[in-house]
């Protein structure tokens, strides 16, 4: 039995997402440890911002966390999470599942010296680095962010397809 953590999702909560998370794989182990703690224990590690292996011993180990949230991250499962509450958050402000209008804004980040992928020179800014281009819409949450090297322009970044790193 787990505490009550601030960041647990409440059983209707849970109900709502529950049936988005595979099953086991076919020929694999069975699942022993229930989904419903390591979703939570996801969340306490988002909302606590700790490390991994500082998660409380009540929740699943933190392999067993990292393992499932690695797997869901790679198949698309975590998005396909995140998209379907979007869009829930979205309908119940009274909106339209998907925005029509945004806000767009950028920021240059140096980089390390050791660092050489996708970094440039932002002559607009003087910095030798990276740029993150983020977009938010008119409730204010946040759409895919994409980091790429500090020389592309923002209006490139508005008129062509990303070529830089889609983080979510």
């Amino acid at each position: 039995m787990t505490k009550n953590y601030p960041s647990n999702l409440t059983w209707e909560q849970w109900e709502l997402i529950a049936e988005m998370f595979p099953e086991a794989k076919a020929g694999g182990s069975r699942h022993t440890t229930s989904m419903y703690p390591v979703v939570n224990a996801i969340l306490y590690l988002l909302c606590q911002r700790c490390t991994w292996r500082a998660l409380p011993g009540d929740l699943p180990p933190w392999s067993t966390v990292y393992g499932y949230l690695r797997r869901w991250r790679k198949d698309g499962t975590w998005l396909e999470v995140h998209d379907k509450l979007y869009q829930w958050v979205r309908v119940a402000a009274s909106r339209e599942a998907s925005p029509w209008k945004a806000a767009f804004d950028s920021q240059s980040v140096e980089t390390g010296t050791m660092i050489c992928t996708d970094v440039a020179f932002d002559a607009g800014k003087q910095i030798h680095g990276r740029k993150g281009f983020i977009t938010v819409d008119l409730l204010g949450l946040v759409l895919p962010v994409l980091v790429t090297s500090a020389s592309v322009p923002e209006g490139a970044r508005l008129a062509a397809a990303p070529s830089g790193r889609l983080i979510r």
